[in-house]
């Protein structure tokens, strides 16, 4: 029996230190079998009891945070109390003497991982002071890197937020950001737009690769979602790419960027397991850009370009649905 309490608590161990060395120190790991589990798992039961109450979901990203790094410490004290069960006489009571109770071995673990100084019992001479020692250190381990973890993810938050506001500033609306760029000949003031949105995102979605955390950190304010952000960005390329005229659309090298950079951010949704919507989104209306004077295709033609899409697309449906949002912009409507 005392051979199964140690094979348990090493194992508990064991685990514990890969989850969370896999993810606070691996950047492109993701997160942890246990903590990804862990995360999905809680942001699924806030989506149900929030149901259209969306500042429920708000809280979401802290208390999943918490989650974590409470399953890691209670996973460490289980595994040391369990290894410390191995052996009868692995600690003992140095005022009273006697046997040592579960709940005593799990106090001794306690204080031994939070490094509150010397108790009532110390451990037997030899190899469980050496253990004693590991436990220590395992706790010195675990306050370091969940405090560098809880800084880090606080600054991608804030972060990703900030990104969001730069895009959602101009609009929501797809249509409606095309419309702020066309300048009456050309939509070359994207430029530097363009640019500067890429680099962001590109470090943002590194932080998302590091952090996955960041998916399930809910905003209140939709300005404020990096998913309504992308999404509205994306669909405005589209727009551009697909519905205007070959020799007015805005420079094509950044245009592929931008895109790639895009890409690239969809693709770390697969660390939180968000899947590509079953529909396709659907398309922006066009008619507001012809009352402004730009020069877009017909509604035929845009709808076979963008038919190409369809996949990047469903992605970000997959995105905008996962984070409890409305697809951004007006939609077309029958005439």
């Amino acid at each position: 029996m005392r051979n199964i309490y140690l094979i348990v608590g090493l194992f508990i161990l064991g685990l514990t230190v890969i989850d969370l060395i896999w993810t606070t120190l691996w950047v492109n790991g993701g997160a942890g079998p246990v903590s990804n589990r862990l995360a999905s798992g809680t942001w699924r039961v806030f989506r149900k009891m929030a149901g259209k109450k969306k500042r429920l979901l708000s809280l979401s990203g802290p208390v999943i945070l918490v989650l974590t790094l409470g399953m890691w410490v209670l996973s460490m004290w289980i595994g040391w109390s369990f290894v410390f069960a191995a052996e009868a006489d692995a600690i003992s009571d140095t005022m009273n003497g006697g046997d040592i109770l579960w709940y005593e071995r799990v106090y001794f673990t306690g204080y031994s991982l939070f490094t509150l100084g010397n108790g009532n019992y110390s451990p037997k001479e030899g190899l469980w002071q050496i253990v004693s020692t590991l436990v220590s250190g395992s706790g010195m381990l675990f306050l370091t890197l969940g405090a560098s973890y809880i800084i880090s993810v606080v600054d991608a938050v804030v972060r990703k937020r900030a990104f969001a506001s730069s895009i959602t500033a101009l609009s929501t609306d797809a249509s409606t950001i095309v419309k702020e760029a066309w300048n009456g000949e050309e939509f070359h003031q994207l430029d530097l737009l363009l640019m500067n949105l890429s680099s962001e995102l590109s470090a943002l979605t590194q932080q998302h690769d590091a952090y996955p955390l960041l998916h399930f950190y809910y905003s209140e304010k939709s300005g404020q979602s990096a998913a309504v952000a992308v999404a509205a960005l994306d669909e405005a390329l589209t727009i551009i790419e697909c519905g205007v005229e070959p020799e007015s659309r805005t420079n094509a090298v950044l245009m592929r960027n931008m895109r790639s950079t895009i890409q690239e951010y969809l693709e770390t949704l697969d660390f939180s397991r968000i899947a590509s919507s079953d529909d396709v989104p659907p398309l922006p209306d066009l008619r507001s850009l012809r009352e402004t004077g730009i020069p877009v295709v017909s509604d035929e033609e845009f709808e076979a370009n963008v038919e190409e899409l369809a996949g990047r697309r469903k992605k970000l449906y997959g995105l905008i649905k996962a984070n409890a949002r409305k697809w951004p912009g007006k939609q077309r409507t029958s005439s």
